[in-house]
C-alpha cells in the first residue's frame, strides 16, 4: 500500500512543479516588458498558491509513504 502513496506523491510533486513553472512564466510575461527584470514578488502571487498546495500535499504523502511500516 505504501508504494501507491509514493507514486501518487511523486506524480503530485511533478504536476505541481511543472504547473507552477508554466504559471510563473505566464505571470512574468504579463508583468514585465522585454528590457525589465522580473519582480521579486512573483513567488507570492496568488495564482501560485494552488500549485504550492499541490506540492505540499505531494511532500506530505511522500513523507507518509516513507514512514508506513508493513
Amino acid at each position: 500500500m505504501e508504494w501507491t502513496f509514493g507514486f501518487i506523491a511523486i506524480a503530485l510533486l511533478v504536476i505541481g512543479l511543472v504547473g507552477q513553472a508554466f504559471e510563473m512564466r505566464k505571470i512574468r510575461l504579463a508583468v514585465t516588458k522585454d528590457d525589465e527584470l522580473a519582480s521579486a514578488n512573483i513567488f507570492i502571487n496568488k495564482k501560485n498558491f494552488k500549485w504550492y498546495t499541490v506540492i505540499g500535499i505531494g511532500i506530505i504523502l511522500w513523507y507518509v509513504s516513507e514512514r508506513i511500516v508493513v
